[in-house]
Order: C-alpha cells, then structure tokens, then sequence
C-alpha cells in the first residue's frame, strides 16, 4: 500500500488548520481571544471612557468593554490584592506608581490627559460664596476629597499655592480646611453632594462640571497662577488575559479618537500648559 499521497494530504490539512492561529496571539498561543476586557478608570473619567468603550467596541466586533469607576486609591488597593483587570488609568501619578512598584504594569505609564480644580457651589448659592476668599469664612458647610484621593491631594495643593496669593493670607488653608463637614472617597461623590444641597461648595475637576451637572452648580475659577495641574496616566496591567488587547485599548487612548473625545468632556491635551 502506497500511503505517501495519503500522508501528504494530511500534512496539508494539518496546515491549513494552523493558518488561522497566526492572525490573533491568543489563537497562536492556544488560547480563545478574549471576549471582554476589564478598565480600573478613575471615577472622573467615567463620561468619557464610557464614549470611548463604546468606540472601541465598533472597532473590535464581539468584544464587551467593562469599566470599574472608583477613586484611583481604591482601585490601586483592590488591584493589590489581587483583582483581576487589562487597564489601569489613574487621576494622579501617585497611584499609577504604587501599582507599578508592586510588579503589576505591562508597561510604562503614559499620560493621556490632563485637568483642572474648580470650585462649585449649589446654584442657590445657600453660603454665599462669590469668590474663593470667601471660603475662609467660619459656618460654611465644605465638602472635598479625602488626601488619598487624587482630587482631595491637589485640593489641599491649591489651597496651599492660594497662600502666597494677595488677598487670601498665609492661614487661608487652615481656615478652609476648618469648614471640612465631609471627606469623599472620589470626585462624584463631592459633585454629588454640592449639587444635592448637602454642602456649600467643593472642589472638582473642570471636566465634572458636565451640561447635566452645570445646571445645579455655579462655577468659581482659580487664579491661574495658584491653579494645579492633574496629570491622568495610563498602562495595561502584567496579567491581562490578552495583552495585546489591552495594548491596543491603551493605543485608542492615546491615539486621535481617544483625545477627541477626553476633550469633548472637558479634559486638557496630556501636553497641555497650565490654563
């Protein structure tokens, strides 16, 4: 029995069947490419990640994204102990460094995007608050982030640049702080309760103060030279199921749509001057 043209046919199958593992890293591997990838995003991205979820959702068909929005000393804690995500995306670079020293990113961090503080009060304006000296006033109800938290650490900044600024004195930090009636674990929470009436003024990001929210709030500007610059990175994490997935996502946000729509909802170019 002659069984060459045999062999041959099922070498040839044989190959025919591997040609198609080489088109996706997971197939070449042995594995399925992933279906789903998870982003630990900090809680001021949630509008804009959620636009930019969908985006690459059109671009990769049958890949679900998922978001998990806390503030970004939460999810460094939660990613220590071991939680299982792709991407991380912090509001600070505090955080971003503490998950690396850990051993947990695939890559350097890169920055995507940056933002501003304002300071929002209720539109009925209850503690009168026309200008930021009047926030040393005693009797006011603030609410701001907690130190750990991004937006609380670069509140606590600006209060201390507004010191050597005429007009607020080297104890307007002090004072502030004094009327502090609540410390939030992230920004939605300040924007929460500011909106709600449950506090007279606190401090956010420019980018916060969405159309849906700027119809409760009145806006107050720092001075640009007391303003504090929030600097968002970005990097995919060591155990991503697929990391070139998550490599990719990182891309997206990087790249032409992911500024487009980061600048849609208010954030400052990664390369952008102080406002």
């Amino acid at each position: 029995m002659n069984l060459a043209p045999r062999s041959a046919r099922f070498a040839a199958a044989a190959l025919l069947a591997l040609l198609p593992a080489a088109t996706h890293p997971a197939l070449a591997s042995g594995r399925r490419p992933a279906t789903r990838i998870t982003v630990f995003a900090a809680a001021s991205l949630a509008e804009a990640f959620i636009e930019i979820g969908h985006d690459f959702e059109s671009s990769h068909p049958g890949l679900s994204v998922r978001f998990d929005f806390e503030g970004s000393q939460q999810l460094a804690a939660q990613l220590e102990r071991g939680a299982a995500a792709d991407v991380f995306a912090t509001a600070d670079q505090r955080w971003m460094a503490d998950v690396q020293s850990h051993g947990l990113l695939a890559g350097d961090p890169r920055p995507f995007a940056r933002n501003h503080l304002v300071l929002i009060v209720p539109a009925t304006n209850p503690g009168r608050i026309h200008a930021l000296p009047d926030l040393a006033r005693r009797g006011l109800k603030l609410v701001v982030g907690a130190d750990a938290v991004p937006v609380g650490h670069y509140t606590r900044e600006l209060l201390a640049r507004l010191e050597r600024v005429d007009g607020y004195g080297p104890a307007f930090r002090r004072s502030v702080l004094a009327n502090v009636v609540s410390e939030e674990e992230n920004v939605k929470a300040v924007v929460g309760k500011v909106q709600l009436g449950e506090a007279d003024a606190g401090f956010v990001y420019r980018s916060d103060v969405s159309s849906s929210v700027a119809r409760y709030v009145r806006v107050i500007e720092p001075p640009d030279s007391a303003q504090v610059l929030a600097t968002y990175p970005i990097a995919p994490l060591a155990h991503a199921p697929d990391p070139a997935l998550a490599g990719d996502f990182v891309a997206y946000v990087l790249g032409p749509g992911g500024r487009r729509t980061l600048q849609r909802h208010g954030f400052l170019p990664a390369e952008a001057p102080a406002p």
